[in-house]
């Protein structure tokens, strides 16, 4: 399980960088994205990204700023729609 949650980590730290042009390296797992720099027109690239990689969707409640404020509450809205 660890190496599934590791693996979905890089990736996410990969979208990160892609899509938010972000340096992931830098960042904790807890640290605020947005504190960082991530914007909201970025993180509309991010879900998609998201999205394409771990082949979920979504839900508009998920929708919001408190599902990618770190890329531990990303990897956990990810983990919740994969079930």
């Amino acid at each position: 399980m660890a190496d599934n949650t590791d693996e979905m980590i890089a990736g996410i730290r990969d979208i990160l960088a892609q899509h938010g042009r972000m340096a992931t390296d830098k960042l904790k797992t807890e640290d605020d994205l947005y504190t960082a720099g991530l914007t909201s027109l970025a993180t509309v690239g991010i879900m998609l990204a998201l999205e394409d990689r771990f082949d979920v969707e979504f839900p508009e409640r998920m929708l919001g700023r408190a599902t990618f404020r770190s890329i531990a509450a990303i990897a956990e809205a990810v983990t919740e729609l994969k079930g």
